[in-house]
């Protein structure tokens, strides 16, 4: 009702607008004709018209659209907001001050088996550069945002499931060990059944059968021990058990790669061990140990590559809720076109290389709940994390 006596006010307003310059005009065409103070007369009343015009359109009251209501209803939207929350399919946590993790929705509460509080509080939610969370037997990417609200400082945690993110990795792995599996058994067969053939055709020419006979069969049984090599190789990587977690001191890991290490290398590489943190951990002695061992040996050849007293050191470091193992080495470094390609089952730029052992500590580090990185190309900087 109000909208629509507006709309007539600002019509009439237009109409007697239109009215008053037509008479202006009419007006001067009449002063015109009348001499020169007709015609000033008549301007100055439709100078003093126009002024008036102008100053009611700027000062006149504008009708604005009224602005949305404000809720009058907040503690409705507080409990809408909370169903919402409650009802989100990824689990969401709050990890307050004192290490405090509280559950804020159904999914969390379930996950946890919990009405309130995460009891233990998962050491990789309350470490601020953990990525991902393993628990329930699932793996989870952890999200985090920082607020601050009248409860004070805490850290909203999302996690969601990687699971799939993981099976679909998985499957692009597989294809790629089955595509370097296969290059690597037809290299191996296709000499063998060359030579085979070879040692066929001596036989029925004896002039040639005691010269050429032997030589066929010697490389023949180099080529079939390379194929058992490489047949154990792949057994070594597919065959890992699960790890059996039991408390370890650090310092006693790096007395055993100490031994382990020089009695492979004999002195031709130097070992230089960081002193080591004092601390008991939970994994599988024997894995970790072999998948530290591939790194140190993997930096031991690159660096008597280049040079005559290749060294390697090896340091440990206990973050919160992680461990890490660093082995550097003074080579030359990774080539960043095999950067990509390094952790690879049977990959390897060495001439007499197998292509398992980065494959292998990295498969060791993840059966841990882990992982191997290279952190740095030059100087070549291995990782190896395991949560604690």
């Amino acid at each position: 009702m109000g909208s629509s006596r507006t709309r007539h006010r600002e019509g009439a307003a237009a109409v007697l607008a239109a009215a008053g310059m037509v008479a202006s005009g009419g007006a001067g065409v009449w002063a015109a004709g009348r001499g020169f103070w007709g015609t000033l007369t008549v301007a100055t009343f439709v100078t003093l018209w126009l002024v008036v015009l102008l100053w009611w359109a700027v000062a006149r009251p504008r009708i604005l659209p009224a602005a949305a209501p404000a809720s009058d209803d907040p503690e409705g939207e507080r409990i809408l907001l909370r169903v919402l929350i409650d009802q989100a399919p990824g689990a969401l946590l709050a990890v307050e001050e004192g290490a405090r993790v509280r559950a804020l929705n159904r999914a969390a509460r379930r996950l946890f088996d919990t009405d309130d509080r995460v009891l233990p509080a998962p050491p990789a939610l309350l470490a601020d550069d953990a990525q991902r969370l393993r628990h329930g037997g699932r793996s989870w990417r952890i999200d985090r945002v920082a607020v601050r609200d009248a409860y004070g400082a805490r850290t909203l945690v999302a996690l969601v499931d990687v699971e799939p993110e993981e099976h679909a990795a998985e499957a692009r792995a597989t294809r790629e060990l089955l595509r370097v599996l296969g290059h690597e058994v037809m290299n191996a067969l296709a000499p063998i059944a060359s030579l085979a053939e070879s040692a066929l055709a001596v036989l029925d020419r004896p002039e040639r059968r005691d010269r050429l006979l032997p030589e066929i069969l010697g490389t023949l049984a180099r080529r079939t021990d390379g194929l058992r090599r490489f047949t154990e190789a792949y057994r070594q990587v597919a065959r890992l058990p699960e790890p059996t977690l039991e408390p370890v001191a650090i310092a006693d890991l790096f007395a055993d790669l100490a031994r382990l290490f020089e009695g492979e290398w004999q002195g031709r590489a130097t070992l230089a061990l960081a002193p080591p943190p004092e601390a008991l951990v939970a994994l599988d002695r024997d894995q970790i140990v072999q998948a530290l061992l591939a790194l140190l040996r993997n930096g031991a050849e690159a660096a008597a590559a280049v040079g005559t007293s290749p060294t390697v050191g090896l340091s440990a470091a206990i973050e919160v809720g992680r461990l890490s193992f660093h082995v550097r080495d003074d080579g030359p470094g990774v080539d960043p076109v095999h950067r990509a390609s390094i952790f690879l089952p049977f990959f390897t730029t060495k001439p007499d290389g197998n292509g398992i052992g980065l494959a292998g500590a990295r498969q060791i580090a993840q059966s841990h709940g882990g992982d191997v990185t290279l952190r740095s190309s030059a100087p070549t900087i291995f990782e190896l994390t395991v949560p604690v």
